[in-house]
C-alpha cells in the first residue's frame, strides 16, 4: 500500500508501468479513432430502388448530393410512386452511410462504441 492507502502494482494506480501502457494505449485509440473520424468524413451512402430507375447518394453530413431518375419512372400520372421511390431511395441511401461509418468505427472501438453517440 502506498501512503495514501492505494493500493501499488497489479491493479492499482501505483505501477507506472502499468499506467504508462494504459497512456500509450489510449494514445494508440485516440489517433485511429482521429484517423477514422477523417475517413469517414469522405464516404457515402448510395441506393438505387424500384429496379433501378431511382438512384440517391448521400455525403458523410446525410445532404444528398445526387439523385439519378431514369426517364420512364417520370410518369405525370403517377406523382405519388415517384416520390415514393425518391424517400424509400434517399432512406436506404441514409442507412449505407450509416452502416458504413459504424462499420468503420467499429474496427477502432472494437464495436464497444465507447458511449459516444454515432460511434
Amino acid at each position: 500500500m502506498s501512503r495514501r492507502g492505494m493500493p501499488r502494482g497489479k491493479g492499482g494506480f501505483g505501477g507506472g508501468s502499468n499506467m504508462n501502457q494504459l497512456m500509450q494505449q489510449a494514445q494508440r485509440m485516440q489517433r485511429e479513432l482521429e484517423k477514422a473520424q477523417e475517413e469517414t468524413a469522405s464516404m457515402t451512402g448510395t441506393a438505387t430502388v424500384g429496379g433501378g430507375f431511382v438512384k440517391v447518394t448521400v455525403d458523410a453530413n446525410h445532404q444528398v448530393i445526387a439523385l439519378e431518375l431514369t426517364p420512364e419512372v417520370v410518369d405525370p400520372d403517377d406523382i405519388d410512386m415517384l416520390q415514393d421511390l425518391v424517400i424509400a431511395a434517399v432512406n436506404e441511401a441514409m442507412r449505407d452511410l450509416d452502416s458504413k461509418i459504424e462499420a468503420r468505427m467499429s474496427q477502432v472501438t472494437g464495436g464497444s462504441g465507447l458511449g459516444f453517440p454515432g460511434f
